[in-house]
């Protein structure tokens, strides 16, 4: 199994599909681009294909790339009148990202970058709040490519340590990526947005 593993790593096109995973979880929270990242990280250090620093990079770029795509979503299209969005609990999340971008860009955006739905108010909002552009990409720039560089180094850290081959490491990254994710949702369905 490490043996398919390593040759999947090594063809050209899982940098492809991982930006594609990436890109996708942008507007799709159940798309899985923190684990895309973190299984690939791991297999970066296990199998020394991809380069961690390629996984990184294209990570980053992707996650990028869909938050601009978000942010002028929101700028042209007026997400706040959209059905999906009409929810009470999705308004209040619109509502803390717009007072947060306009008195902490910075700490909304990073945090933002690390809580699936976060992400997704926060990009629209920005957009649909008119935050200029060039005070709000470059901070969403250096948000993704921390964001990917932590996940990646996840699971380069746990291949590093864990005994038991690419398999067992990857099967971990994974399992952990899916609980970090659902620990910060089950907090954050217990605290109401601060306005």
């Amino acid at each position: 199994m490490d043996e398919l593993i390593a040759d999947l790593a090594a063809n050209p096109w899982a940098l492809v599909v991982l930006a594609g995973v990436v890109f996708a979880d942008a507007f799709l929270v159940v798309v899985p681009g923190e684990v895309a990242v973190t299984a690939l990280g791991t297999v970066a250090v296990a199998q020394g294909l991809p380069p961690l620093w390629a996984v990184i990079l294209i990570g980053g770029l992707a996650a990028f790339a869909g938050d601009v795509s978000c942010y002028l979503i929101g700028r042209l299209l007026h997400p706040r009148s959209w059905r999906p969005l009409q929810r009470p609990s999705m308004q209040r999340a619109l509502d803390w990202a717009s007072h947060r971008l306009r008195t902490h860009a910075a700490t909304a955006v990073f945090t933002a970058r690390f809580i699936p739905f976060g992400r997704l108010a926060v990009n629209l909002s920005a957009g649909a709040a008119s935050v200029p552009a060039l005070r709000y990409l470059p901070i969403a720039g250096v948000a993704a490519l921390a964001w990917a560089a932590f996940q990646a180094l996840v699971g380069a850290a746990i291949a590093s340590i864990l005994p038991g081959g690419t398999v067992v490491a990857v099967i971990v990254s994974i399992v952990i990526a899916l609980a970090v994710g659902w620990t910060v949702d089950f907090v954050l369905a217990r605290v109401r947005p601060i306005d």
